[in-house]
């Protein structure tokens, strides 16, 4: 039984807020939802169908003293399933916080530069790496070149990069981009590209406006291409070229480099913005441009990207000083030119943008198959969850894609007399310092030591301590007392690209799974963490999402107990002549044809749908088991936190079969054998109830078990992929013989341990 299946996308009316002046326009407007009372009327029926199904577990017990034995272990499945179905139920109405106040943003940026143009302020923008391998220095410096080009004074951006990989291979990726943004920014701006990641713009194979363009086009393209060509080859081969090593004297900061642990701070300014001889090929001026591979030693507990991010936010108050700052990871570059300009008109709003502590735009994933074969596109979470949010208070930080003030990221609380005043921060530059001044002063800002016993990753900056240091920050952001936003253009402000196999998109969500959880199990859980400084919505809105790993043990529980009992003809849910039949029947069959209705109205395809339903069984019955485990013994004491990076590379075969939407096995994993050995206890199940069907008990089984028989029926469908994988596949993404083998093993001794102990 599916409760938690929920896409909700409301119309709505556009209202004016309400400002007390009628001369004063807001920089943004705020749309809320129309139709909830039907939404509420919809779920008040839901909830009463939840509610009989637990009466009808709670007062039709098996409780006769004929053939004890069998009707104790009976009872066992029935209360296991009542269990379920108890938490099931909980977690759906924890749900429906998500359709109470929906509220949409709309900036108007014409307003913004009519007002402010003069007086923008200045904004750092830090983008993350922390492996050449996983994270290709081609794609980062895309990202980078895509921040760099916002429609936006390039006077008052600075742009920085934060290396933990310490890779000299991505230090002359940045050379290399360095050189060429001095050509790809004007293109961008004379010509009003769109998307400014010079991959994404040439990829998508646009047509040229005019003459003009056509030979810029060009020209830019070949630039664009020699560059990739020469960073990919040095990728490739691990070595800079020689002649680079000699023209660069940058390079010998990599002389105390001993290993990705165990460096020096390496600090260069690659642009310096506040030289107004430093332009680009038409005269224009460029945004500063900084790299950065904080120091590091084996001794020293590094803290992962939070570490990164809070090195790069003291090294950034010595150079630029940008009163906003806005976070991208290194594979989400910027799609919308706008973006940054959208994101003022929420915080510089003189009415209501003095609470708003951070603005966080929507993410958008570029490498889905027409289907989203692994429901990568997040649309409930995107198009649903965060609009949820925004009505209760602002949406959670999710750790790219958000402009925030230095103020709120510095331990600042809020107080209503709290007022920054823009014009007056005008992006402050220490213009005396040249630039090897300013590259020496704040190394030591990025220090190993320089955190010890100082208020950082708790009461200042990016928080510590938890896989999910994102969720905490923003967490801790708006209990002192900010505002967030959440904006979701019609043009996506970010673009990346989700992970491309079945092994990347569990081994992803497992860490979110448990980063979340343990923050639930932590003193962060909002709902006490949270008391009495954000609504009781937003706690839980937070909650909801928390939990999510927690829903792994129920539906495995669940689904595995309806079809061993199936497989031994005992029913556990009315007859279909049973009034409380019709109990079961609505609440699924409502819940699941609202689900389709909502993914339809997110854009999706019915085939979408039904893969987003495959994959939601997929991460309950393996990765969330293992997040909650892991948790469990960090509890105890048994396990410590681990923070795995997803690789961004894939092999050319996996993504020609991604592109057929072929489901990519091919390597061997605990979780696999867990799917496959449910998948098969469902094949085995199903066999075994044809058989009596046809041979022995007739449709009388049916008539018995018919809600058994269709959620194993469902089952076996939703696992068809795997009984390709496992029997019919030849190429190398079918499943592993060894996890075949295995798995075949173990649903053979679970089903004849079931028919013994019943």
């Amino acid at each position: 039984m599916n409760h938690t299946n929920r896409t909700h996308t409301l119309s709505v009316t556009r209202t004016e807020e309400n400002m007390g002046s009628e001369e004063y326009a807001s920089l943004f407007e705020t749309k809320r939802a129309q139709g909830i009372i039907i939404y509420r009327l919809y779920a008040a029926s839901v909830f009463a169908g939840i509610i009989a199904v637990w009466v009808y577990r709670a007062t039709q017990l098996p409780w006769s003293d004929e053939e004890e034995e069998e009707n104790g272990t009976i009872r066992w499945g029935w209360f296991a399933l009542f269990a379920a179905e108890i938490w099931f139920g909980l977690y759906w109405i924890l749900s429906q916080a998500l359709y109470w106040n929906p509220v949409y943003r709309f900036p108007f940026t014409d307003r913004l530069s009519n007002r402010y143009e003069r007086d923008l302020p200045g904004v750092d923008i830090l983008v993350c790496t922390a492996d050449p391998t996983l994270e290709p220095p081609v794609m980062v410096i895309n990202t980078v070149l895509s921040v760099m080009a916002y429609d936006y004074p390039p006077e008052k951006l600075a742009v920085y990069l934060s290396d933990d990989g310490c890779s000299d291979l991505t230090f002359y990726a940045m050379l290399e981009a360095s050189q060429f943004s001095k050509y790809w920014l004007p293109f961008c701006r004379k010509h009003n590209v769109e998307p400014r990641s010079p991959h994404a713009y040439f990829s998508s194979m646009p047509k040229p406006n005019d003459a003009d363009h056509a030979t810029a086009f060009k020209s830019v393209k070949t630039l664009y291409e020699e560059m990739e060509k020469r960073v990919e080859r040095a990728t490739v081969v691990g070595k800079i070229p020689e002649e680079i090593h000699m023209k660069h004297k940058e390079f010998s900061q990599w002389t105390s480099y001993s290993s990705r642990r165990d460096h020096d701070t390496i600090l260069q300014i690659l642009i310096d913005g506040r030289d107004p001889e430093v332009k680009a090929i038409e005269g224009s001026r460029l945004p500063t441009l900084v790299y950065l591979a904080r120091e590091k030693r084996p001794q020293h507990f590094h803290n992962f990207k939070a570490g990164a991010l809070n090195a790069l936010v003291r090294v950034s108050s010595k150079i630029s000083n940008g009163k906003v700052i806005l976070n991208v990871d290194s594979d989400m570059y910027s799609s919308n030119s706008q973006a940054m300009r959208e994101a003022l008109c929420c915080l510089m709003d003189e009415k209501h943008g003095q609470q708003i502590a951070y603005v966080q735009f929507a993410q958008r994933f570029v490498n889905l198959t027409k289907n989203d074969i692994y429901a990568g596109s997040l649309r409930t979470v995107m198009q649903v969850d965060f609009h949820a949010y925004d009505g209760f208070g602002g949406p959670v930080y999710i750790g790219s894609g958000c402009f925030h003030r230095r103020d709120t990221l510095c331990g600042k609380k809020f107080s209503q007399d709290y007022k920054l005043e823009w014009v007056s921060i005008v992006h402050e530059l220490n213009i005396q310092a040249s630039t090897e001044e300013l590259e020496e002063k704040p190394k030591e800002l990025a220090g190993c030591t320089y955190e010890l016993d100082s208020p950082w990753g708790e009461e200042m900056g990016f928080n510590y301590g938890f896989i999910n240091e994102d969720v905490l920050t923003g967490l801790s952001i708006q209990c002192r007392g900010w505002r967030s936003v959440y904006l979701k253009p019609k043009r996506a402000a970010f673009s990346g690209g989700s992970a491309m196999t079945l092994d990347q998109v569990l081994v992803q969500q497992r860490r979110w799974g448990e980063g979340l959880l343990e923050l639930m199990l932590s003193k962060y859980c909002p709902l006490w963490f949270g008391h009495g400084k954000i609504s009781l919505g937003l706690q839980i809105c937070y909650s909801y999402h928390m939990l999510w790993a927690s829903n792994g043990f129920p539906t495995l529980c669940y689904c595995t107990m309806a079809s061993l009992f199936l497989f031994k003809g005992v029913p556990l849910f009315p007859e279909i002549s049973n009034p409380w039949f019709l109990a079961f029947a609505y609440t699924i069959l409502s819940t699941y044809a609202y689900s389709i209705k909502e993914y339809l109205c997110c854009e999706g395809t019915l085939l979408g749908w039904w893969n987003e339903q495959r994959i939601w069984l997929y991460r309950r019955t393996s990765c969330y088991i293992f997040s909650t485990i892991d948790d469990i013994l960090k509890l105890l004491g048994l396990s410590e936190m681990m923070f795995a990076i997803t690789s961004k590379t894939v092999d050319k075969d996996v993504a020609k079969r991604r592109e057929k939407e072929i489901i990519e096995f091919g390597v061997s994993s605990p979780m696999f054998i867990m799917l496959a050995t449910f998948a098969l206890l469902n094949m085995f199940t199903l066999a075994g109830t044809v058989w009596r069907v046809l041979i022995t008990d007739g449709w009388n089984v049916v008539e018995k078990s018919a809600l058994q028989i269709w959620l194993c029926v469902a089952l076996v469908l939703i696992d068809l992929p795997l009984y390709e994988a496992m029997f019919i596949r030849k190429d190398k993404g079918k499943m592993p013989a060894s996890v075949t083998i295995k798995s075949m093993v173990l649903a053979f001794l679970i089903c004849t341990w079931f028919s013994v102990l019943l």
